[in-house]
């Protein structure tokens, strides 16, 4: 079923979801639309597999990029900008932050990313804290407004017309922010 997914990555990031057909893609992954139902039981069912594939490569790419140093508050940093960066390539973006929440609805979009991003940030953020070099704030609502600055960011990047540009100003501010939580 890689193949599949991989398959429909392709046609999500092309197409979308809505223009995005079945029979297209179970032609190109030389499967039957059988198989397809059998493993994912609908085309929204899919859309949800290829999310999950999508939220794992970014984690992987975070936790990559965050591994480049032995500083807590320097790897945050670094993840967040993996993140941002993952986020705006066009084969992620429309999956992750555009399709997703329309798809699969607002709710279980949320618990998805709960589930992901949300989770390694608060698992970041808690290891800060209990090395003290994060000030005591609560941090689900710090979790949260990091990663509400982070979704946000990667689409504004998205639409300007120099994203490498704005993604500099975004890490900029985002490390601005965070160091002064830091202490």
């Amino acid at each position: 079923m890689v193949k599949l997914i991989q398959v429909a990555w392709k046609h999500f990031t092309e197409y979308g979801y809505a223009e995005s057909s079945m029979e297209e893609i179970v032609a190109e992954a030389e499967l039957t639309r059988g198989a397809l139902y059998h493993h994912f039981g609908s085309k929204k069912g899919l859309f949800q597999a290829v999310l999950e594939s999508v939220q794992t490569e970014i984690s992987e790419r975070v936790e990559a990029e965050a591994a480049r140093s032995d500083d807590a508050l320097e790897q945050l940093i670094l993840g967040s900008r993996a993140f941002v960066a993952a986020a705006v390539e066009p084969r992620i973006r429309r999956i992750l932050l555009i399709d997703g929440p329309a798809v699969l609805g607002w709710e279980a979009w949320r618990r998805m990313d709960e589930e992901n991003s949300m989770r390694h940030l608060r698992e970041q953020l808690e290891l800060m804290q209990r090395q003290g070099c994060l000030k005591p704030v609560p941090l689900d609502a710090l979790t949260h407004f990091v990663s509400g600055a982070l979704n946000e960011s990667a689409l504004w990047i998205a639409q300007s017309p120099d994203a490498d540009q704005s993604l500099e100003e975004t890490i900029s501010v985002i490390s601005h922010f965070l160091k002064a939580f830091a202490h």
